[in-house]
C-alpha cells in the first residue's frame, strides 16, 4: 500500500529524471500518459520514496540514456520522428519492452522486418493509442516515421585549455569549457539535437536562417557525433588551432595552453 505521508507519497507535476547518466525533465502526467507501462506504475502506484534516486534526488533509470529521448518522445507527443537510416531499431525495441510499451515494442520489430525485407530504410508507420481505447484510428494515435532528409553542413566547434608546470608534467592540470558550439542552418541543428540544442544566445530566429551562436546542454563530443551519425551526417574536415602563454603561480611559471578545435559534417 502506498505511504500515507503526503510528503513522500505525491509526485511533483514537474519530474527529474536520470537515466543512464543523461538528465530528463518531464510532466509527470507525460510520463503515466500509457496506463499499466512500467513508469505509469512506478509514478502512479509507488511513492517518491519507494524510487531510487541519484546523488542530487533524481529518480535513476538504469537504461540507455540516448534511446529514452525516443521512449519520452512517444510518450509526448503524437508523432515521434526517427533519425533517417536510424541503426538502433532492435535496440529501442527493448528499451519499449523494458518500459512495457507493447504496442510500440510491436510496430518498432513490423519496421525493422519491412525495412530488411525491402531494404528501404525509411520507417514504417506506427501507430499506438495512448489511453486504453478499442479504436485504433482514433485521433490520439501515435506515429513514428523519419523526418526530411534536407541536406546541408554542420560545424561542431571544441574549446579546451591546460596548464603544465616548467619540470613536473605529471602535475598538469587540465580544464575543458563545458561547451560545445554548434554552426548551421537552423532547422538542421533543430533536426539533429533536438531539445538538447540550447538556443538562449540566438533566440527566436527562423528555421531557414543561419546561426554560429548555438551549444549543446552536455559537454560530451561523442554524445553529438553520436547524433549526427544517426541522422546521415559524415565528417569531411576537422581543424584544430593551439596557443601556449606563461602564467605566474606561486613564483613559478605554468604554461597555460588552449586549444579550439573544429570538426565539419555533411549529409
Amino acid at each position: 500500500m502506498a505511504h500515507t505521508d503526503s510528503r513522500s507519497s505525491t509526485f511533483p507535476e514537474i519530474v527529474e529524471l536520470n537515466v543512464g547518466g543523461q538528465v530528463y525533465v518531464t510532466r509527470l502526467e507525460t510520463l503515466t500518459a500509457v496506463p499499466n507501462s512500467l513508469l505509469w506504475t512506478k509514478f502512479t502506484q509507488s511513492s517518491p520514496g519507494d524510487l531510487p534516486t541519484d546523488s542530487k534526488g533524481r529518480f535513476f533509470f538504469d537504461r540507455d540514456g540516448f534511446l529514452f529521448r525516443y521512449i519520452l518522445d512517444y510518450l509526448r507527443d503524437s508523432e515521434l520522428f526517427l533519425p533517417e537510416f536510424f541503426k538502433e531499431r532492435r535496440r529501442l525495441q527493448k528499451e519499449a519492452d523494458f518500459f512495457q510499451l507493447p504496442e510500440l515494442s510491436r510496430r518498432l520489430a513490423a519496421a525493422s522486418s519491412c525495412a530488411e525485407d525491402s531494404g528501404d530504410p525509411e520507417e514504417a508507420e506506427l501507430t499506438s493509442p495512448v489511453t486504453t481505447t478499442s479504436s485504433s484510428s482514433s485521433s490520439s494515435d501515435r506515429t513514428l516515421r523519419s523526418p526530411g532528409t534536407d541536406s546541408g553542413y554542420i560545424t561542431i566547434g571544441y574549446r579546451g585549455s591546460y596548464t603544465i608546470g616548467r619540470d613536473i608534467q605529471a602535475d598538469a592540470k587540465f580544464r575543458r569549457v563545458a561547451r560545445i558550439t554548434v554552426c548551421s542552418k537552423i532547422s538542421l541543428a533543430k533536426e539533429v539535437f533536438g531539445d538538447t540544442l540550447n538556443e538562449s544566445r540566438d533566440p527566436d530566429r527562423p528555421p531557414d536562417k543561419y546561426t554560429a551562436r548555438y551549444y549543446l546542454k552536455y559537454n560530451f563530443l561523442e554524445q553529438a557525433f553520436d547524433r549526427l551519425a544517426e541522422a546521415g551526417f559524415h565528417m569531411v574536415a576537422c581543424n584544430s588551432t593551439g596557443t601556449c602563454s606563461y602564467a605566474s603561480n606561486d613564483g613559478g611559471e605554468d604554461k597555460l595552453w588552449t586549444s579550439y578545435t573544429e570538426y565539419v559534417f555533411a549529409r
